[in-house]
């Protein structure tokens, strides 16, 4: 039902604001000649990448992820979080990766710049990018928080840019979506657009919440052509029940697989802190809430998808701690994280590893265990471990793939892998706890900092995969659940198995790297 049309001048291409956009990008001072090769399978962007002394030009992380893809490409915008943010000077504009594989990564710089403090993109905020003829459109959050904007002008809009070739993009100075009468400008943002074949228009969502009562929705806007930059608003696609009780439905995403619509938004408020997932056979509803809707912990967040036009994949990062160490608190951005979905045959999702980053790993590396306690047998790659025990192994590597097929021998007591093991003893673990239907990761104080739902049963075998960078380890089960998680100097320091009273068995581990 329509309640409301909004009208953007119709002359969107006029008086435009242009983007800077310079051909070779700064990485350590020196010029790259436009790109640079990354290294890490969860890139972060590199430091100095303009060069120069400037502050803000110095080391900065991955925060959230536009992707999008197009001529065998996926072009992965995001949100830079700078590590030193100069005061006066905005934040968050968007940066690129560009990758034709998953596994490696181009860098390549600034795409969109924040605006002055007068302007409403002074921060820049979420958005997403559709093709409609030979333009592109990328869409986004202004921001803006500075009290003296905010005497004429809400926190939170909706903004354009337009671009041909995804390298140069223009500011359209003209355009604004603002919230309607009934919702709240103080959060209205992450526009997420594409074309809604049912509608045969394109369909716009963006997070905001009833104004008054403060109650979570996508509201959803509609527009025939968005050259006209004419949107109108219907109904929200979607309102968060009182059971649910989410403050804001961030980055929304919606997506058709087979017989299914998914629609895929973050929260970061509530008991349950990540990325959810619904699914209905109509993109109007209702809307089904899956028994285990979590794609991931709490580590892995503002995931949005892009798809090949054979594989859908989902695009998120894992927070980064400060201090940098297991203790610390998280943090807002971090590096980029990558899963594959599948679809089940009851139409719910599952999420694994992409094919080509196991491909990565082909270099085994025996394995060699430097200490156990407890009762722990072994035979070649082939573990028991009867009640408190451990085995431990040889630090791991800065690149390392683990697999193991596993099964606990009752369901009070908990069994799992460790990491990060110093000479105190203390470790991170990741565990399986039967008792508490989850899987969980506590860090060496024994906190838990990062679970998932998982149901499981006794004597049952389990494959598992491990595929750790650096300090980002992400523990895939089932070949449909997956942890995301955040383990400093995992690389340096011994890993293991361990059981906390259970009868573990652990049969085929095999550790590998890359060449």
């Amino acid at each position: 039902m329509k309640i409301k049309n909004i009208i953007l001048g119709s002359s969107i291409f006029f008086s435009l604001l242009s983007c800077s956009q310079n051909d070779d990008t700064y990485i350590g001072g020196s010029i790259s000649g436009g790109e640079s090769s990354i290294a890490s399978i969860y890139p972060i962007p590199p430091s100095q990448w303009m060069g120069g002394k400037d502050p803000y030009y110095s080391a900065g992380y991955t925060g959230d992820i536009m992707p999008f893809f197009d001529s065998g490409k996926f072009h992965i915008y995001f949100l830079h979080d700078a590590q030193n943010k100069p005061a006066g000077k905005g934040f968050h504009d968007i940066h690129e990766f560009q990758t034709t594989d998953l596994a490696h990564f181009s860098y390549n710089g600034q795409m969109i710049p924040y605006g002055n403090a007068d302007e409403a993109d002074f921060g820049v905020g979420t958005g997403s990018v559709v093709k409609v003829g030979n333009t592109y459109y990328f869409y986004y959050t202004g921001h803006n928080a500075i009290p003296a904007f905010l005497e004429s002008n809400p926190r939170e809009s909706v903004l354009c840019a337009t671009s041909t070739d995804l390298k140069n993009w223009t500011k359209i100075s003209n355009f604004k979506i603002t919230a309607p009468a009934g919702y709240l400008d103080f959060d209205f943002r992450d526009p997420h657009v594409f074309f809604n074949e049912e509608l045969n228009k394109y369909s716009m969502l963006v997070s905001t919440q009833t104004d008054p009562g403060r109650k979570a929705v996508l509201l959803h806007f509609t527009c025939s052509n968005p050259a006209t930059g004419n949107w109108e608003v219907q109904v929200p696609i979607y309102t968060t029940t009182a059971e649910e009780n989410y403050l804001m439905m961030e980055c929304a995403d919606v997506f058709k697989m087979g017989n299914y619509w998914y629609l895929l938004f973050s929260e970061n408020w509530g008991n349950s802190k990540g990325t959810h997932y619904r699914m209905a056979t109509s993109l109007n509803g209702p809307w089904i809430n899956p028994a285990q809707d979590m794609i991931d912990g709490e580590y892995f967040y503002a995931a949005k998808t892009a798809s090949d036009g054979n594989k859908r994949y989902a695009f998120g990062w894992t927070a980064r701690k400060s201090p940098q160490n297991d203790a610390g608190n998280k943090e807002w951005a971090g590096n980029m994280v990558i899963h594959q979905i599948s679809q089940n045959t009851d139409g719910t999702l599952s999420f694994l590893a992409p094919q080509v980053v196991k491909e990565l790993f082909t270099k085994e590396i025996l394995l060699e265990s430097v200490n156990t306690t407890g009762t722990v047998s072994e035979n070649n790659a082939n573990f028991q471990l009867s009640g408190n025990a451990s085995v431990d192994f040889k630090a791991a590597g800065k690149k390392a793939k683990i697999n193991a097929t596993i099964s606990l021998g009752n369901t009070t007591t908990s069994a799992g892998f460790k990491f990060e093991i110093n000479d105190a003893g203390d470790y991170y673990k990741i565990v399986l706890e039967p008792e508490n239907n989850r899987i969980a990761a506590y860090n060496s104080a024994m906190q838990l900092v990062a679970q998932i739902p998982f149901a499981i049963a006794e004597d049952v075998n389990y494959e598992v995969e491990l595929i750790c960078d650096g300090s980002i380890c992400t523990f895939y089960i089932g070949g449909n659940k997956v942890l995301s998680n955040r383990i400093y100097s995992r690389e340096l320091h011994k890993w293991g198995l361990l059981s906390e009273g259970n009868q573990f068995k652990v049969s085929n581990l095999t550790l590998k790297t890359t060449e």
